[in-house]
């Protein structure tokens, strides 16, 4: 038998099923920083069950694939005595100076790409965070459950093509520590706090809060400029959901999850439209917040979403701006079933042109206040003959609401809208057309983790195996 036969028999041996790894089971606290520490790039650390105490981060290099026995065997956390200073959260969000990068459970190598890290949970309570990563490229995260940080679960800046999935973050983020004198806390933390995202996806994620004290609030992902991600089957149970403010974003797709709380994209009069004339697409979720959208953006498609509101909570408007100045759009809003809007479904402070509102159906129920504000609030300094207003279904059931509420709105396009107990149509002429008004076909689409609800119509229910909602 020659050397070469040698070689390839025995790895075919090592690849049979059952034939057990060269790879060595990490037992204890110490033989997993070795192992980290000492190893090579590319190469796998395999974590047993049990509770692993650090007292430094980890700091992985690029390719290792860093795997633990599941994310109810394997836990990493931190010894008592380390502690760092809060004194530096909120950190200054857009740059490393300033803030403190290693006081997290893992600390990736600057640049490193291609690193793995699964089947654990994290838990850092004393830390600022889970995982800090500076221009990782192709980072893998998944079957993680990150819970009890101080300010952040996954803190990255420059990351491009990561993919994040099939976490759970609990608790995982908040306002400052409350037990250090002199630290009254700051800004509010992200469980995914990306800076400069790009080519990357994040899908079947949960996000839950259960410690409801203010110093626990926390965002679901809070990003700084993101470029052609997809966001898809989370379901994320905090205030803010997402937020994507102030940088110019492109080809962002926000797609099949549960959303409890806002959205919010704000942008100083809307921002840039990029070359493929998308910021945001937002579609096929279930939105359970009265004040779902926080805008405004130029450049942003929402449709095909379920807007489905608590009538008793009817303080909001489900798109509001809060600007002073003009926005020149467009955006469209198309394809949605609005239930139980509040104050209205559109309210914009700012002047915001070029919008279309086309093939909805909306329908308003008596509120305990009860509101009876008109549906769409614009800015007096709109171009009203850009603002587009065509083929909804409006029923107002009970108190009768008017479809405007400035005067100067009515210079608006308003045609071949069906409209019930709708109370200023007097006002406008809404001419019929030969289109057809409401939704073009049928709401249909699962959501949430690993589609745990379907949405038909009017009606979002579990799955099979769905878990529903607590």
């Amino acid at each position: 038998m020659t050397l070469r036969t040698a070689f390839l028999l025995a790895s075919c041996v090592l690849a049979l099923p059952g034939v057990a790894s060269a790879v060595e089971i990490i037992d204890s606290s110490s033989a997993l920083v070795a192992a980290v520490r000492d190893g090579a790039e590319g190469s796998t650390v395999e974590i047993g069950p049990g509770t692993f105490e650090l007292d430094a981060p980890l700091e992985p290099k690029a390719g290792m694939i860093i795997k633990g026995a599941g994310i109810d065997k394997t836990i990493l956390t931190h010894v008592a005595t380390w502690k760092p200073s809060t004194k530096t959260l909120p950190d200054p969000e857009m740059k490393t100076q300033g803030m403190d990068t290693r006081a997290y459970l893992f600390r990736l190598q600057d640049k490193a790409g291609s690193i793995t890290i699964s089947d654990m949970a994290l838990r850092a309570p004393q830390l600022h965070g889970a995982i800090f990563g500076w221009e990782n490229k192709d980072l893998h995260l998944h079957h993680l459950r990150i819970q009890d940080t101080l300010w952040t679960g996954i803190r990255t800046f420059s990351m491009k093509g990561a993919k994040i999935h099939d976490c759970e973050f609990i608790n995982a983020g908040g306002r400052w520590e409350k037990g250090e004198p002199g630290i009254k806390g700051g800004i509010t933390g992200g469980a995914i706090f990306p800076i400069w995202m790009a080519d990357c996806e994040i899908y079947d994620n949960i996000f839950e809060r259960t410690q409801m004290d203010k110093a626990r609030e926390f965002y679901g992902i809070k990003g700084r400029q993101g470029k052609r991600c997809r966001i898809h089957h989370n379901t994320i149970k905090v205030n803010f959901s997402i937020e994507f403010p102030f940088e110019n974003d492109e080809d962002m797709e926000m797609d099949h999850n549960i959303f409890h709380g806002t959205i919010s994209i704000p942008k100083h009069a809307g921002g840039p439209v990029p070359a493929s004339g998308r910021t945001f697409h937002i579609h096929h979720n279930w939105m359970l917040d009265g004040y779902s959208i926080e805008f405004v953006r130029n450049g942003v498609e929402i449709d095909h979403n379920l807007f489905d509101f608590d009538v008793q909570k009817d303080g909001s408007n489900l798109i509001s701006g809060f600007g002073k100045a003009a926005a020149k759009g467009p955006a469209t809003f198309h394809n949605n079933l609005i239930n139980n809007p509040g104050r209205g479904v559109i309210w914009i402070s700012e002047v915001f042109n070029n919008l279309e509102i086309r093939n909805n159906h909306i329908m308003t129920r008596t509120t305990p206040t009860p509101r009876k504000d008109g549906l769409f609030g614009f800015n007096p300094g709109c171009d009203f003959k850009t603002i587009n207003i065509h083929d909804n279904i409006i029923e107002c059931q009970g108190e009768p609401r008017p479809l405007l509420r400035c005067k100067e709105s009515y210079g608006s396009i308003i045609k071949n809208n069906t409209l019930t107990n709708v109370s200023d149509t007097e006002r406008y002429e809404n001419a019929s057309m030969a289109t057809r008004a409401g939704l073009e076909e049928p709401l249909k689409f699962e959501c949430g983790v690993h589609g745990e609800f379907m949405v038909d119509g009017w009606k979002a229910k579990p799955t099979v195996g769905g878990k529903g909602l607590n």
